[in-house]
């Protein structure tokens, strides 16, 4: 079930921001954007894991980086907190995918005009949302998860590069050469599962939830999820039974589920159809059971666990 911001916990971080900002100007308190502006950092404010990692990837020592989505929480239905509005008010930076966390785009409606950057459009979200528990979605919805298709993740992170430098031209070339150093981690990346997935014999990926859809496209996979977008919607019987034929008349030895969701569907399918459960992290965030402590890591940890499956040689 969604869950939005509540009008109350809006004008509460409304409050709250004001206070903050009158403490700053009277010296007896500062938020801490406010502190990081003063010793010289930009205050960005990330909506999730993969735009927070990719603002300290880029911006170093030069920003602050807070993350409205607290780690092993799941992004899809964050709720924010008075504090979270605040520091939507006060950063230097917003950086968010619109239409991702609706708690999020109403936060920067209220509060981020102006400092806000929408990551959607640089990341060209071409792959139409599927339909979910049998109802078809909103007219226009799309897939938000381009940070699993490094190629797109890498235009985002050029475009941030790009807007940072324009906030702090004082060390624009700092943001530049980092910039470009990330860029190619994530050209080498591409090339590690364009080497690594050419030769799997099972092209068909069964997944907990739609979170693979850019990474399918992009290396010849085809996504079957068990659920959509949202992984804490149930699918229906029907759909658990569609999946399983799915996975019986395709020969599908692996199911994979993920680590900020229970994999109790997963394990359903795979009981019914005599395949192994498998982990196949969408990174949405970073927990004590991720494969790797960032996301370059876990990258590779899924790739690994998608050679296993898929049967490549």
């Amino acid at each position: 079930m969604s869950r939005r911001l509540t009008a109350p916990a809006l004008l509460l971080g409304l409050g709250l921001a004001a206070t903050t900002a009158l403490s700053a100007c009277s010296g007896t308190g500062s938020s801490s954007s406010a502190a990081a502006r003063a010793d010289g950092r930009l205050a960005v404010v990330a909506s999730f894991y993969p735009l927070q990692y990719a603002v300290q990837q880029i911006g170093g020592e030069h920003v602050t980086v807070t993350s409205l989505t607290k780690p092993g929480a799941e992004p899809h239905d964050v709720e924010l907190t008075p504090q979270d509005v605040a520091s939507v008010s006060t950063a230097s930076l917003v950086v968010y995918e619109k239409s991702f966390q609706p708690a999020v785009d109403e936060a920067v409606a209220q509060e981020g005009q102006g400092h806000a950057f929408d990551v959607a459009p640089t990341a060209d979200l071409t792959l139409a949302a599927p339909a979910e528990d049998g109802e078809a979605p909103a007219a226009g919805a799309k897939d938000p998860h381009f940070w699993l298709d490094p190629q797109r993740y890498a235009a985002v992170a050029k475009a941030l590069g790009a807007r940072l430098a324009e906030l702090d031209p004082a060390h624009a070339a700092s943001y530049g050469s980092a910039t470009s150093a990330f860029v190619a981690k994530l050209s080498a990346l591409d090339t590690a599962f364009r080497e690594g997935t050419r030769t799997c014999e099972r092209r068909q990926l069964v997944t907990s939830h739609a979170a693979f859809g850019y990474l399918s496209q992009r290396y010849g996979f085809t996504q079957v999820p068990i659920t959509g977008l949202d992984p804490e919607v149930e699918p229906s019987a029907q759909d658990l039974a569609r999946v399983a034929d799915f996975v019986r008349a395709n020969e599908v030895t692996t199911i994979y589920a993920e680590t900020l969701v229970e994999p109790k569907f997963a394990d359903t399918v795979a009981r019914s159809t005599g395949a192994t459960v498998a982990t196949l992290d969408p990174l949405e965030g970073l927990t004590s059971a991720s494969k790797g402590s960032d996301y370059l890591e876990v990258m590779r940890s899924n790739l690994t666990a998608l050679r296993a499956g898929q049967s490549c040689s």
